[in-house]
């Protein structure tokens, strides 16, 4: 059965302070469009410019994660978006009139809250899962840092593994086997950070708007009523103590595990910037965010790749040509050996697909690598131009009279070898109306299911008879 995207019935805000900035902040959640996403909008900013939940976008993961897009930032952002995937929201922008989204409590709790009280809406779009189709691999030795991605076909499960070889945090491991658990379980796990870490960050004036309140702070070394005293003064405390189990200021523990339940909690927000809800079991020893967000970054590129591959059409070879070899020469002014097109298997008005047979005959093997016979790139270009030289003629009703000259082409990436036996397919797509004579086309060339050749090619018909 398939599941229909959310958004949320209508805008809520929620107020507080920026962690590490310090400043105060307003952050309005609201409904948006099918297949929108999650986007930041920085409201305080000339043209307000919006920021994409991205993992391509993220340019700092030293104390949460950053995001920048169209000149603009958003930072600390991974608990909010934890919040929109454990509620299981596909669609919402979120307005920000500071940098740095508010702390609240350190947790995700607050905003899950104040999102259900506004409540979802269901959207005629289905949502599409990427179910991780095999076991994926990150891994960071000198950090310790292992995390694999594994194929569950009906949910999205997490399993977290902390271990800072400390005598106070010891080992600790989290785990939930759906999303519908990420509220119960999840969202209210507190940030936490060891006291050196804290002493340091206060010392270069790095969390201006950290409190008590919202961090557990374990204390991993002895700790004298002097440091204590100033501690409560950075804090406006009266006085501050250390709990039995290591705490700072005897705060209560939400789960006995909470510091790996947190790691989970910023697991989810972090892979959130793939970009498409997952399916899967997400299995990670001592993540981070720099390692969550390159671990993203490798599960986006593999859907690439696999859509990519979805959307190159597989053409049969032996089909009833459009145009065969003399017919093609009746069209354009190329003959062999630099006529490189055999057969149009198919043309409209806006795309052409034609197929070159690659042998061991080809002149151009006598020379180009005898030993090892490859395919230049340059007459691979050359071919797919003129593939693409039938679409733009085809528009004139005496192409004969017609040449088809490059004006420019551009990212143009060779992908695998053509080899002799190789049959090759171009298409050629316009990528916008023919004006003036001049066309503009996104090109592929295909060995079977493979790509092996693409550019955009810029090409402008002139009349020579």
């Amino acid at each position: 059965m398939n599941v229909k995207q959310r958004t949320i019935k209508a805008p809520v805000s929620i107020s507080g302070v920026g962690l590490h900035t310090g400043q105060n902040v307003t952050m309005t959640f609201n409904p948006a469009p099918e297949k929108h996403g999650y986007k930041f909008r920085r409201v305080d900013l000339p043209g307000q410019p919006i920021i994409d939940a991205d993992c391509d976008n993220v340019t700092d993961t030293s104390r949460g994660t950053t995001l920048t897009q169209n000149g603009a930032s958003v930072s600390t952002v991974e608990h909010v978006l934890a919040a929109l995937v454990g509620l299981e929201i596909d669609n919402v922008l979120i307005d920000m009139d500071a940098q740095e989204t508010p702390i609240m409590d350190g947790s995700s709790i607050q905003f899950i809250n104040a999102i259900e009280e506004t409540g979802t809406v269901e959207q005629d779009a289905d949502r599409e899962y990427y179910h991780i189709p095999y076991n994926i691999h990150y891994s960071e030795p000198d950090r310790k840092v292992d995390m694999v991605a594994m194929p569950l076909d009906d949910d999205y499960r997490f399993t977290c593994m902390v271990d800072y070889n400390s005598q106070v945090l010891g080992s600790q491991h989290a785990t939930i086997s759906s999303l519908k658990e990420f509220k119960r379980e999840i969202a209210s796990s507190r940030t936490f950070c060891f006291l050196h870490e804290l002493e340091m960050l206060v010392k270069h004036d790095l969390i201006k708007g950290g409190d008590l309140n919202n961090a557990i702070v374990v204390v991993d070394k002895d700790v004298d009523t002097e440091e204590l005293s100033h501690l409560a003064k950075l804090f406006n405390r009266a006085d501050i103590s250390v709990a039995p189990q290591g705490i700072l200021n005897n705060i209560e523990l939400r789960h006995q595990n909470e510091p790996a339940r947190h790691k989970l909690l910023d697991m989810i927000g972090d892979l959130a910037l793939v970009g498409v809800p997952l399916k899967g079991h997400i299995m990670a020893a001592r993540p981070g965010h720099a390692a969550n967000v390159a671990f993203a970054k490798k599960i986006k590129a593999l859907i690439k790749k696999e859509r990519s591959r979805k959307h190159v059409k597989v053409y049969d070879p032996n089909m009833k040509p459009v145009y065969d070899t003399v017919q093609i020469m009746e069209i354009l002014p190329h003959r062999p050996p630099l006529l490189l097109i055999d057969k149009i298997l198919e043309l409209t008005k806006t795309h052409v697909v034609g197929l070159k047979a690659v042998t061991m005959n080809e002149p151009f093997f006598v020379g180009h690598f005898p030993g090892a016979p490859v395919m230049p790139g340059v007459l691979q270009i050359e071919a797919m131009a003129q593939t693409g030289g039938i679409l733009v003629l085809n528009t004139v009703p005496d192409p004969e009279n017609w040449l088809t000259l490059f004006l420019k082409i551009e990212n143009a990436r060779f992908k695998d070898k053509v080899l002799p036996g190789d049959t090759l397919i171009f298409r050629c797509d316009l990528v916008a109306p023919i004006r003036r004579g001049i066309a503009q086309m996104k090109g592929i060339g295909m060995v079977g299911e493979k790509v092996v050749v693409e550019a955009e090619l810029m090409a402008q018909i002139v009349k020579y008879k």
